[in-house]
C-alpha cells in the first residue's frame, strides 16, 4: 500500500509538471496574429483610460498661447530654483506696485512657508492657460479646487543653446490625485542634449517621452502600465564610419510582446513575438509622406502578413487610440502644461519676491 501511494504521489506531481509545462508552452508559443491582437487590445484599453482620466485633459493642455521659451536666441536669461519660490500660494489677484511705482497685477499670494512650490489656484484657469493672465470681476466667484505641489524645480536658462531645466510635480483636482509630471532637460553646445518628461497618472498608467544625444542618438516614445510596454516608438541613430553618411538608422515598434525593427539601408523589416523571430511574417513599413520623424501616429503605417495570409495593419488594430496617443506624444515633446502653467506661476512669484 506504500509502495502504490508513493506511485500515485508521483505520477500526480509528474502531472501537474507536464500540465504547467503544456500551459506555459502554449502561452509562449502564441501566434505573431493572436500576440499582436491581444496586445493591440491591451494598448487601446490603456489609452481610453487614460485618456478618460482628469489628468489627461489638463496635462495635455495646449490653447496657442506663447511659451516660455521660443527655441530662438534671445538675450532672456532667468536662474530659478526651489529655494526661491517654495511656499504655499494661492490664486488671489491683487493690485500692487513695483519699484518704480508702475501698477502691477500679482496673482498669487503666499499664505505658509513650506518646503515645495504649492499653489492652489481654479482649475477652470489651468484648462485654458489664456485666461491665467487675464483677471475678470466673475473670477471672484471660482474656488481654489486644483493644487500643483512642485517638489523640486530649477530653471536655469541662458538661451535656446544652453539650459537645464528640472521638474517634479503633483497634480490634484478637488483634493484627490490626479497625476505627476516630470521632466528633466539640459542641453550644452559641448555636452549635447538630455531630455526626459513623463505623466504617469492613475491606475499604474505612464507616458514616457526620452532624447539622447551622442554617438548613438536615442530618441523614444512610450505607454506603460505598472513598468510593462504597451506601446513605444523607438529610433536609434548610430555612428558608423563604414557607413556612406557615416550614420545607422534603426526604427524600434514595439507593442506588448510584438517588436518590428527596420534598420537603414535596407527594406527587410523583422518581427519577434518575446524575442523569437517570426521568418515567415511579412511586415512593411509605409510612410505616406516622406518624413523623417514619421511614427504611427503621424504619417507611418506598418502592415503585417500573417502566416495565414490575412493582413491587417497597426492603424487597424489601433484606430481609436491613434489620435489620443498623438496627442501625449506632442504635449510630452512640448510639455505645453509646464512651460504655460508651472514656469509661469515660478516666474510670477519669483518676480514678485524679487522686484
Amino acid at each position: 500500500m506504500k509502495r502504490q501511494g508513493t506511485i500515485i504521489l508521483i505520477t500526480v506531481f509528474l502531472s501537474a509538471i507536464i500540465f504547467s509545462c503544456t500551459k506555459t508552452n502554449f502561452v509562449d508559443n502564441a501566434s505573431l496574429k493572436e500576440s499582436i491582437n491581444q496586445s493591440a487590445m491591451d494598448l487601446n484599453n490603456a489609452v481610453t483610460a487614460i485618456s478618460a482620466t482628469k489628468a489627461y485633459s489638463i496635462l495635455t493642455v495646449n490653447d496657442g498661447s506663447v511659451k516660455s521659451a521660443t527655441g530662438e536666441d534671445t538675450p532672456y536669461r532667468v536662474y530659478i530654483t526651489l529655494d526661491s519660490v517654495k511656499g504655499i500660494y494661492n490664486y488671489h489677484p491683487v493690485t500692487r506696485k513695483n519699484r518704480w511705482g508702475i501698477s502691477l497685477l500679482r496673482y498669487f499670494t503666499k499664505t505658509t512657508d513650506d518646503s515645495k512650490m504649492i499653489v492652489r489656484m481654479p482649475l477652470k484657469k489651468v484648462e485654458h492657460p489664456r485666461s491665467l493672465r487675464q483677471y475678470a470681476l466673475s473670477d471672484s466667484s471660482l474656488t481654489n479646487n486644483f493644487e500643483i505641489a512642485v517638489s523640486d524645480y530649477h530653471n536655469n536658462y541662458n538661451n535656446y543653446h544652453d539650459f537645464d531645466y528640472l521638474l517634479a510635480s503633483e497634480i490634484s483636482i478637488d483634493n484627490t490625485v490626479a497625476g505627476q509630471l516630470n521632466i528633466n532637460y539640459f542641453k550644452s553646445p559641448s555636452l549635447g542634449i538630455t531630455y526626459a518628461s513623463q505623466y504617469a497618472f492613475t491606475d499604474s498608467y505612464t507616458a514616457d517621452y526620452k532624447y539622447q544625444s551622442g554617438d548613438t542618438t536615442v530618441s523614444s516614445f512610450a505607454i506603460s502600465k505598472a513598468g510593462t510596454i504597451l506601446y513605444e516608438e523607438k529610433r536609434l541613430t548610430i555612428k558608423n564610419d563604414t557607413l556612406w553618411f557615416g550614420r545607422e538608422h534603426q526604427y524600434i515598434l514595439t507593442i506588448g510582446n510584438v517588436t518590428i525593427t527596420r534598420k537603414s539601408g535596407t527594406r527587410d523589416v523583422t518581427v519577434s513575438v518575446d524575442g523569437v523571430e517570426q521568418p515567415n511574417a511579412i511586415v512593411e513599413i509605409v510612410d505616406n509622406d516622406s518624413d523623417t520623424e514619421a511614427s504611427v501616429c503621424k504619417k507611418r503605417d506598418v502592415q503585417i502578413t500573417f502566416e495565414d495570409g490575412t493582413v491587417t495593419t497597426i492603424s487597424a488594430l489601433i484606430g481609436n487610440s491613434v489620435e489620443n496617443i498623438k496627442t501625449l506624444f506632442d504635449s510630452l515633446h512640448e510639455v505645453y502644461f509646464a512651460a504655460y502653467i508651472v514656469d509661469w506661476i515660478a516666474y510670477d512669484i519669483y518676480y514678485q519676491r524679487n522686484w
